[in-house]
């Protein structure tokens, strides 16, 4: 990954830049995801949210209904309302950045595939990523800097 990868909205009013590359890269299938993206998928990085530098412009915060109820913000540009990134569990401290808001999103491919049980029939995955019906078990699939990482940020054991 390239360093200081940087991204934003369509219209260009809000801009950021990863200062780091991310924990992890998912691309998930469920349901919610495909609802909200109005696509098939969606590819989300992984990252500290101190490690998402704004550049210019202020993600507003919207809430989204999810099917678990767990609380979902997605942070969208005020001006074009684009979804940058989001924040599961309000957690403010970890967000999921929407890989196709990067200037050059081939720069992260996904580390795995989850929640395949709703992936679209026409969707094929590719051969050698991980695919899990549901989620998976991060300690047999993250990379150990990575898990220290999020460990860091959630104070988790």
């Amino acid at each position: 990954m390239a360093v200081n990868l940087e991204g934003g909205c369509a219209c260009g009013a809000v801009r950021y830049r990863l200062t780091s590359a991310p924990m992890f890269v998912h691309c998930c299938h469920c349901r919610d995801c495909q609802r909200q993206t109005g696509s098939a998928f969606v590819l989300n990085a992984l990252i500290e949210a101190d490690r998402v530098e704004r550049i210019s412009g202020k993600p507003e915060p919207v809430p989204v209904p999810t099917d678990s109820g767990r609380p979902h913000l997605v942070h969208r540009c005020p001006a074009c309302n684009t979804a940058l990134w989001s924040d599961y569990g309000n957690r403010r401290v970890m967000l999921f950045v929407r890989i196709g808001t990067l200037d050059d999103p081939a720069e992260l491919a996904p580390d795995v595939h989850i929640y395949t049980r709703s992936k679209l029939p026409w969707v094929t995955l590719p051969a050698g990523v991980p695919a899990f019906e549901a989620y998976y078990d991060m300690q047999a699939l993250w990379p150990w800097a990575s898990l220290e990482r999020r460990r860091a940020i959630l104070g988790t054991g």
